[in-house]
């Protein structure tokens, strides 16, 4: 996190080669390994607990998911081997709550070439990405580029944020030229559909991190002795303990159901995703709260990791939406799965065909 650009690109470049971590939520037919999120769940998971310095959240949960969604096979031949690969990495301009209303930059086709001129305030891993997708309107639509950050016309500027583990840069475009991904008016339509794999890669790895924040409770609870007793064995901090053990579960279920959907491709899992983002989001805040607050004075310190945590969880908490905006959107999203709901022969309680129960 200390280096010049923020990224282990050593460690990214065994991730893609030698465990072909990109690709195995790609599916075949683009060039991936097709083997479902089920699995991707795992690494990512690891990554977050880690706290590891690679731009896995860009390539696997926001470039690769908008170019699959985008369905246009000559941008997905051309762009997804070198991102699978590990030579080009890529990441989609598309945080916040609702990136469609937040896009503020303007496409022009002049001829055959589409020009992009505005601003995108927040690109992950900025430093190194040699790809960003982007959000453009034009007169006859709202659509997705892909464009080099460091073409002409083209300025990344680092921003600056107190997690040093997520680099985070602007990205200035005066008249830069760009490609065209999807039809031309299919943006608002990509982010939907990469949406729940973005929510669901994030919350991976929030749980993730929640889970190592509460392992490292537990033991300096159980070493730290006060009145000469552990202080794990005071009744305060068993509890606060196991709220925390709680969360995480709550976190481990979560994920597991969302990509059980996303594999599946039920029809609910864009709820699922909201609902795991808004679970994760809360709960490693919290299991990163707790573990300053049992390690005591020593946690508020910057030679203890504890306050990586705190930085994370809290921008992670809000780089796709907030836990209350997903909670919104849920609320918005149940009415229309209740209208697919089948009713039972004897009249109880309905059954969803969606899994709205789950």
């Amino acid at each position: 996190m200390t280096g010049e650009t923020g990224v282990d690109r050593d460690l990214w470049r065994s991730l893609t080669t030698d465990f072909e971590m990109a690709s195995l939520a790609v599916p075949e037919s683009c060039g991936g390994a097709g083997v479902g999120w089920a699995v991707s769940r795992a690494l990512l998971e690891d990554l977050g607990g880690s706290l590891a310095c690679v731009p896995a959240l860009s390539v696997i949960g926001l470039a690769l998911p908008a170019l699959v969604a985008s369905g246009d096979t000559q941008a997905i031949g051309d762009l997804v081997p070198g991102i699978l690969a590990g030579t080009t990495i890529a990441t989609a301009a598309l945080l916040g709550a609702d990136p469609v209303s937040a896009c503020r930059v303007r496409a022009v086709l002049l001829g055959d070439a589409w020009e992009l001129t505005g601003e995108v305030p927040y690109v992950l891993d900025g430093e190194v990405v040699d790809l960003v997708l982007v959000l453009a309107g034009h007169d006859d639509g709202l659509a997705l580029f892909a464009v080099d950050p460091r073409s002409g016309g083209a300025t990344l500027s680092p921003r600056p944020t107190s997690d040093l583990t997520r680099r985070v840069s602007s990205l200035s475009l005066a008249s830069t030229t760009a490609r065209l991904v999807g039809g031309p008016d299919s943006g608002a339509d990509i982010v939907g559909a990469s949406r729940p794999a973005a929510l669901f890669a994030l919350g991976c790895e929030q749980t993730g991190g929640a889970a190592a924040a509460l392992a490292d409770a537990v033991a300096y609870a159980g070493q730290r002795v006060q009145f000469g007793r552990p202080i794990g064995s005071f009744q305060a901090v068993k509890h606060k303990l196991a709220d925390v053990l709680v969360a995480v579960e709550e976190c481990r279920s979560a994920t597991w159901a969302a990509a059980a959907a996303l594999d599946s491709g039920a029809p609910d899992a864009e709820l699922t995703s909201y609902a795991t983002a808004a679970v994760c989001g809360a709960a490693y805040v919290k299991a990163s709260s707790d573990n300053v607050q049992v390690h005591g004075g020593i946690g508020y310190t910057w030679e203890h990791s504890a306050h990586l945590h705190v930085k994370r969880s809290r921008g992670s908490a809000a780089l796709l939406g907030t836990p209350a905006e997903h909670r919104h959107t849920i609320a918005r999203l149940l009415p229309h799965l209740t209208d697919d709901l089948t009713p039972l022969s004897d009249g109880h309680t309905p059954q969803s065909t969606q899994g709205a129960h789950r």
